[in-house]
């Protein structure tokens, strides 16, 4: 994740961090209490287990979570939001009110997440 943006365009760079089809799932369940890896397995959308591993070093390598230990042997991590992946919340909140308009049978999101405020 560290590597130079596609272009200066703003959409496409962030894209390149959150544009694929789990990041903003995986900060979702974080938004809403989440933090082990097993807790994000269990999500509905079912991301399997090489796909979460991977789209949680690219977050940790995107400054959007830190991980730390919380079980030695065998090692298991807890993952933390950064202020960096806290500021997403405005853009996950409008991207609910877009489908709860635009797309039949979205959920309405809880009132305690649209409630939230970054950091």
């Amino acid at each position: 994740m560290n590597r130079e943006p596609r272009s200066g365009c703003p959409i496409a760079s962030t894209l390149d961090i959150v544009g694929d089809r789990w990041t903003l799932v995986i900060l979702r369940d974080l938004l809403n209490g989440k933090s082990r890896f097993s807790q994000f397995f269990s999500s509905p959308e079912k991301i399997t287990t090489n796909i979460l591993t991977d789209r949680l070093a690219k977050m940790e390598s995107a400054g959007l979570v830190t991980k730390s230990a919380y079980q030695e042997r065998p090692t298991r991590f807890e993952y933390t939001l950064t202020r960096k992946g806290e500021a997403l919340l405005p853009v996950l909140h409008e991207m609910c009110h877009w489908a709860n308009v635009h797309i039949p049978g979205t959920w309405t999101p809880p009132a305690s997440f649209m409630a939230q405020k970054p950091g």
